[in-house]
């Protein structure tokens, strides 16, 4: 956990000074450029005096310890906020946040387009508590509002949405919250706080799965919560109530992959939009989902609030067999199938989240796919993906 706004210079430094020097204390770590990875749970008091009043920067392994302090400090710095603690994970990092600011008799509302894995917690465990969850359309903007009564707790966004990339209104959204004395928590992960700026645009706790492009290398789990001052003391004591710890070694990954963050970020971006405009270029596909793409749902929105976009988007293809989907997808050489997203490498993975949309339908007229691209050459990727449309028509 730590304050992040600790930065003692007079000039604000820019994103990628403080990604590769936020947090990092050499000299106090005999000079070695990286923290280092602090293990163990026991940390000695050197007298009763200090054991008894807890008199000492660090008390316990599971409450901080000078690794994952270095990488609150950093995040903090990256996000603007006030208070930054860590989770084992981006979901954790989502529940934590959650239960930091609700008790029974509450209603919060939930963006509909929300990550699965943060509506089954509120279908499955708020409920258990007394608290109830309404999901709205992602696109309602200022018209939030209509939704909001005496019970409402707080406004759940993720911009843009889980698989289908819808870009919410969040400071049409946030105004209205905000004159309710209601809370904003956002998902910040597509974009991190390098593309968007969570704080500036109204939000009070910006949360990120930092096991995606903090981490960067697909090899470690990893969530944050960053508060602003009036969500802070929530925050802090809801995370040390619920024991939450991150791990040393998977904090020491995550200052590795932040060093890295803005290079990576660029990249991504880079290529994700030359992939996507080529998509949509295709035959086979019916419409790409990219909120930085131009003529793209969402592109306005995108471009007044965002700086930037990253590496995942999905498209919609034409009706066609699931032998031909099938075929496409098994014998490609540089996609891989599988969940998470965010590292070095490109990933591809089909879905439909018709089943669980209860505000709003969501439907595509053929099967759905979210891409992530990586970090390979981009001619490479389109002729993995072009040989795999060839062996989806041969198909049938």
């Amino acid at each position: 956990m730590s304050d992040g706004n600790s930065d003692n210079s007079s000039r604000k430094l820019g994103a990628a000074s403080v990604v590769t020097h936020g947090g990092r204390d050499p000299f106090a770590a005999h000079g070695f450029v990286n923290t280092p990875v602090y293990r163990g749970s026991t940390v000695l008091f050197p007298t009763f005096e200090k054991l008894k009043a807890y008199d000492q920067r660090y008390t316990y392994g599971r409450n901080t310890s000078p690794t994952t302090d270095a990488l609150c400090e950093a995040i903090g710095l990256l996000e603007g906020g006030a208070f930054t603690v860590l989770a084992s994970s981006g979901l954790e990092a989502v529940t934590t946040a959650i239960l930091s600011f609700v008790e029974a008799g509450d209603e919060i509302l939930m963006t509909d387009s929300v990550y699965f894995p943060t509506r089954r917690f509120c279908d499955q465990v708020l409920s258990r508590i007394g608290v109830k969850t309404i999901y709205y359309d992602p696109l309602i903007g200022a018209d939030m509002a209509k939704l909001m009564n005496e019970r409402t707790r707080l406004v759940f966004t993720e911009s843009p949405g889980s698989q289908s990339f819808e870009i919410q209104d969040i400071p049409a959204i946030a105004k209205a919250a905000r004159e309710r004395d209601i809370w904003v928590l956002m998902d910040n992960t597509w974009a991190t706080p390098l593309y968007f700026r969570a704080f500036d645009h109204g939000v009070d706790v910006s949360i990120q799965s930092a096991t995606k492009y903090i981490v960067g290398h697909a090899d470690a789990l990893l969530g944050s919560i960053t508060a602003n001052d009036r969500a802070m003391a929530q925050v802090k004591r809801t995370s040390i109530a619920l024991g939450s710890a991150t791990g040393s070694e998977e904090a020491f990954l995550g200052l590795r992959g932040l060093r890295t963050l803005e290079v990576r970020l660029e990249r991504h971006q880079r290529a994700g939009l030359e992939i996507a405009g080529w998509l949509a270029s295709r035959s086979e596909v019916a419409q790409v989902l990219h909120p930085a793409l131009p003529g793209a749902p969402g592109h306005e929105i995108w471009k007044r609030d965002f700086t930037g976009s990253s590496g995942l988007f999905s498209v919609l293809l034409h009706p066609v067999a699931q032998s031909g989907l099938a075929a496409m997808l098994d014998n490609l050489k540089l996609f891989g199938m599988g969940y998470s997203w965010g590292g070095y490498e490109s990933l591809i993975v089909p879905f439909d989240c018709s089943t669980y949309r209860t505000a709003t339908q969501w439907s595509s007229p053929g099967p759905a796919l979210r891409l992530h691209i990586g970090l390979e050459d981009i001619d490479d990727l389109k002729a993995d993906l072009e040989a795999g449309f060839e062996r989806m028509k041969q198909a049938g």
